[in-house]
This record gives structure tokens, C-alpha cells and sequence, in this order.
């Protein structure tokens, strides 16, 4: 059968199989089913590790779930355990907040006058190769076994991965863009508020997804070198003593600890490029007196 333009009809029943698959498909992707996936996955983790742990593999160096669980409430209804959470989240919060700062300032004076980010730029990234964790040891002269060489070695990560993404969002800032702002009439205010913060909020957001891990690796790698409290401490002493089990309860608070930070820091990715959304739909013109 066909139309009055020639063109096939197809039939219903050619039509409704390639919609239940899809269908069923799109039900099977739901985030319910998702969630319960990795909840199941998970599970079938926990039970093999259980069930492997002594017979296969050995009990000393991988414990046993229930034991982990034991330890890990044993942390959380100490008062020294909280004492090392406190600790290391002021370290990490200290260190990730001042190397933002520093690292954002950095890109934004090199980015913004050319013949300064000519000379210094190699110099940046010959200081950022050499491993942070080398740096530790003469941190740790300078400020002692305090809380401020774990901020400073904290620091260094977010800063550099700050410095790169600022940097390079100033210099790949499109010209055409700057030289229409003008054209219209737009003053330097202008052209941060339309062109810079847009250009620069990508950037400066996947600089902090990324520096916060880092952060936490700072202060973790210093509290191993030196330190007389915090979670890394309590995980090298648990090493030290073979306890696996607490090893692994300071392990799952290091990785809640991440995901609150990164979950923080997707509410205030998302909260700025909505506003800056609903900001950009101005002209530039309307602000002009």
C-alpha cells in the first residue's frame, strides 16, 4: 500500500517489535536498575572476598569483610579516630583551598600578560615535574612534623592543575569573540563578565574535580612520611602492625571523604553554569550607561 505520494506505508506490526525493544532496553538503563546493578555487584565483591579470605587468600594481608566492619566501628566510636578524620580534612580542605587560590592567580597573571607567560611557563613545568612527594622530606625540615607541611605538599597538586587549565583557557580565549564585545560598545567589565568567566568556567571546574584527589594524596603521602595523627598515619601504623583489617576501615573513610568532596564540588559545578546560563542571555549593551 501506498500513499497519494508514492511512499510506502508501513505496517503496524513491522513497526511495534522495534518499539518493545526498545522499550524493554530503555527499562533495562533505568537508574533504578543501575544502581541496583552496582549495589549487586558489590555484594557478589563482599561474599567472594568473605568466602576466599583464609583459604585462598591469605587472611593477614586482606581480612575479612566482617572484621573490616568491626574495625571500621571501632574508628568511628573512638575519640582518636576522629581525632585522624579531623585532622587529615583540615589538612586536605587547607591545602586544597590555598593551592586553588594560588593556582588560579598564577594562570591568570601569565595568561594574561604574554611576555610573563613566555619566561615563565618553562620554569612552572620543570618545578612540576619533579615528583611531590620528593618535596615532602624538605617540607618537612621547613615546617616541621606540624599540620602546615601537610598543607603545603597538599597544595602543590591542586595548584598546578589550576595554573594549566587557567593558563590555557586565557590563551585559546577566542579573539573574534573579545574584538565583537568591543565593537558593541563592551568595557573591560564587559569583557570578563561575557567572555573571560564564560571561557575560563569549564576549566576552572574540571580543575577542581581534579585537584581535590590530589590534595588528598598530598596530605595522605606526608601523614605516611611524618606525622603524629591523621588518617595516613593511622594507615601506616596499621601496616606496620599487620592489621589489615584497619587498613582497610581507614580506606573506606579516605574514599567516603572523596566523594564527599567530589559531590560538593559537581553541586557547585553545576549551581555556576546554570547562573552563568541564565547571565550570558544579556547583551552586552544592556549594562552600557
Amino acid at each position: 500500500m501506498v500513499t497519494a505520494t508514492g511512499q510506502p506505508v508501513k505496517k503496524q506490526s513491522q513497526v511495534a517489535p522495534a518499539t518493545k525493544r526498545r522499550s524493554s532496553g530503555s527499562r533495562w538503563q533505568g537508574p533504578l536498575t543501575l544502581v541496583a546493578l552496582r549495589l549487586a555487584v558489590i555484594a557478589l565483591a563482599l561474599v567472594l572476598w568473605q568466602v576466599l579470605s583464609g583459604p585462598v587468600l591469605p587472611e593477614y594481608a586482606v581480612s575479612k569483610p566482617t572484621d573490616v566492619a568491626d574495625a571500621l566501628g571501632k574508628l568511628l566510636t573512638s575519640s582518636s579516630g576522629w581525632t585522624d578524620i579531623k585532622t587529615t580534612a583540615i589538612e586536605v580542605a587547607a591545602g586544597f583551598g590555598i593551592g586553588v587560590a594560588v593556582g588560579a592567580l598564577m594562570g591568570l597573571l601569565l595568561g594574561s600578560f604574554p611576555l610573563a607567560g613566555r619566561v615563565l611557563e618553562p620554569l612552572v613545568a620543570a618545578f612540576n615535574g619533579i615528583p611531590k612527594i620528593a618535596l615532602a622530606p624538605l617540607f618537612l625540615l621547613f615546617f616541621g612534623i606540624g599540620v602546615w607541611s601537610k598543607i603545603t605538599i597538599a597544595l602543590i597538586g591542586p595548584a598546578f592543575v589550576m595554573f594549566y587549565n587557567i593558563y590555557l583557557g586565557l590563551r585559546l580565549r577566542e579573539r573574534e569573540l573579545v574584538e565583537v564585545v568591543q565593537v558593541m560598545g563592551g568595557r573591560r567589565h564587559h569583557l570578563l563578565t561575557y567572555v573571560t568567566i564564560p571561557t575560563l568556567a569549564a576549566p576552572f571546574f574540571a580543575a577542581l574535580k581534579t585537584g581535590g584527589p590530589l590534595a588528598i594524596l598530598g596530605v595522605i603521602g606526608a601523614e605516611f612520611i611524618a606525622s603524629t595523627e591523621g588518617i595516613g598515619h593511622g594507615l601506616f601504623t596499621s601496616a606496620m602492625n599487620l592489621d589489615a583489617a584497619t587498613e582497610f576501615a581507614g580506606l573506606i573513610v579516605l574514599v567516603v571523604m572523596t566523594l564527599l568532596l567530589n559531590g560538593l564540588l559537581t553541586w557547585l559545578d553545576k549551581l555556576a553554569l546554570r547562573r552563568l546560563g541564565l547571565s550570558a542571555r544579556r547583551r552586552p549593551t544592556d549594562d552600557r550607561t
